[in-house]
């Protein structure tokens, strides 16, 4: 305890300048997770949160044998499993390729270019998507035109298209804006190995595996922990946007499940518990591949 306080004094600057958003985390993430007392209550709106009939586990029960528990988990799973697979090593693959640009100045409008479609609204997302593989969108008429197909196809209105439509818009939209953490780990390794690689005459391709990758080794690791510890959280957005019912047997997530049910529907405290459900199983994940982290590479979140 001492220690700490002196760590505290000894860093004050830095403590006063982060009260701002300790004070917002606290307020806005903890404060309001009392809250999940309803998962095991059957809360009746507008009444206290203690005042609602204790049913323990009885949400969660009914959670794991609905018939929806399967698909739900399904579409989950495979749509956060194609992100971590295809998505984390995008934004890596485009920081290598950003770092190997020696014209400044197309290196930075290509940067530019990369970050602007994080900042477009998933609303706007959707509306391109939708005139770009409508029926009558942009995508079937130049398949048409070349005769690669008779009849337009529905790229939004079939199930069997939706897992790799997401994918690829989240690739989309979030590549260059997660580039910049490795762009700023790539910034960060000594020179002098570089230069020794130039000497012993390496080629670029084994500088980016004998001297970048193992130099940017740890946000890797620490990257795909947070992917992994996230694989519950496959979105939100974008598949209440692009979803339909046609579609819904591979677009409903946890999330839309736990929106249609607790916002639409009203069962809040079932709704509560398939939240605190996710949030358990994303906790339990991210240290279980801490742990494993720790012990193969020897690095760690804490």
């Amino acid at each position: 305890m001492q220690n700490l306080m002196r760590r505290i004094v000894r860093e004050r600057q830095i403590w006063i300048m982060a009260v701002p958003m300790i004070a917002w985390v606290l307020v806005f993430s903890y404060y309001p997770m009392y809250g999940m007392i309803i998962s095991f209550q059957n809360y009746v709106p507008g009444n206290s949160f203690f005042s609602g009939d204790w049913v323990g586990f009885a949400h969660f029960e009914r959670f794991f044998s609905s018939p929806d528990f399967l698909q739900v988990m399904r579409n989950t799973l495979a749509m956060s499993g194609l992100n971590i697979l295809f998505g984390l090593p995008a934004p890596l693959i485009l920081a290598l390729l950003l770092n190997e640009l020696r014209n400044k100045t197309f290196k930075r409008v290509t940067q530019t270019l990369s970050y602007i479609p994080y900042f477009i609204s998933w609303v706007v997302v959707a509306s391109i998507l939708f005139t770009l593989l409508g029926s009558d969108g942009l995508l079937n008429r130049l398949l048409l035109d070349f005769g690669m197909i008779k009849d337009p196809i529905s790229f939004l209105g079939e199930g069997k298209y939706f897992w790799t439509i997401i994918t690829a818009s989240n690739i989309w939209k979030d590549i260059g804006f997660n580039s910049i953490i490795y762009l700023s780990a790539l910034a960060s390794i000594d020179r002098e190995l570089l230069d020794a690689g130039k000497v012993d005459g390496i080629s670029r391709f084994g500088t980016v595996w004998h001297i970048y990758l193992p130099g940017i080794r740890t946000t890797i690791i620490l990257l795909w922990i947070l992917g992994i510890g996230g694989i519950l959280n496959a979105g939100f957005e974008q598949q209440l946007l692009l979803g339909s019912p046609t579609t819904s047997d591979y677009s409903e997530v946890v999330d839309t499940y736990v929106y249609k049910y607790g916002v639409q529907l009203g069962y809040y405290s079932f709704a509560s518990a398939v939240n605190l459900l996710k949030a358990v199983v994303s906790v339990v994940l991210v240290l279980s591949m801490n742990r494993i982290a720790k012990k193969l590479f020897d690095t760690s979140i804490v």
